[in-house]
């Protein structure tokens, strides 16, 4: 099996070829680009296992790259790297189909921690075919091995994260779910009690669920984590 390929977008080439040297000693295949257009361009040519890509950059920016790749049906693994602190700003990224994000500056450990646990995340699963059936709550139906979500007969438009947190939550139906054990289920990695990552994509499914007119699904108990159960 070779290297796992990364490619890193970003149009200050002091981060851009330091990320490279570091990737590369890790045992990565790594592609350095500076800006989004070069990007796409790379991207339709070749397949890559995860891609680092800063949000500011000239002509496309990160944001405008990954929705592209989305549009197109390209589920590759992305993290943004941004240097706006403001959750809006995060939140956009990953609305814009992102996996994660890292505010620079940042650690190098601590990126590298990300881009193992999404390539974990986006690795095949292997074949089990005594996996357990549709799962339920209430109206509420889960579909592991299709990956498919429904509420009544509304099908969920879920990206891949968004179907993780919502089965794990349905696999745990009336448990609550403290934030580490999500985080390390869904991201493999705790990012601490300071991220917003969770709290987003719960307010993801929140949003998707009352779309398709299910009544309060995931409840919060305040600083402990989520659960799933009948209103």
């Amino acid at each position: 099996m070779g290297a796992q390929r990364v490619l890193v977008v970003d149009d200050d080439r002091a981060i851009r070829d330091a990320l490279g040297r570091a990737l590369e000693l890790e045992g990565y295949a790594v592609e350095l680009l500076g800006d989004g257009v070069e990007a796409l361009a790379r991207l339709r040519r070749s397949a890559f296992d995860v891609l680092v890509l800063d949000v500011m950059m000239p002509g496309i920016d990160g944001l405008g790259v990954v929705r592209v790749l989305r549009a197109d049906g390209d589920r590759t693994p992305v993290l943004m790297l941004t240097a706006r602190i403001e959750t809006s700003d995060r939140v956009a990224g990953l609305d814009a189909g992102a996996d994660d994000y890292l505010p620079k500056p940042f650690e190098l450990d601590e990126l590298l921690a990300r881009l193992r646990a999404l390539l974990r995340r986006a690795a095949p699963e292997p074949e089990q075919p005594d996996r357990d059936p549709v799962l339920r709550v209430g109206g509420l139906r889960v579909d592991p091995l299709a990956r498919r979500a429904w509420w009544t007969d509304t099908e969920l438009e879920l990206s891949k994260t968004e179907f993780d947190l919502l089965e794990l939550l349905v696999r745990n139906a009336g448990i609550v779910l403290d934030h580490s054990t999500v985080y390390a289920r869904i991201w493999g990695y705790d990012f601490g009690a300071e991220s917003k990552n969770l709290a987003v994509y719960i307010g993801y499914l929140r949003r998707k669920l009352t779309a398709a007119g299910a009544p309060a699904l995931i409840h919060t108990l305040r600083g402990v984590g989520y659960t799933v159960r009948e209103p």
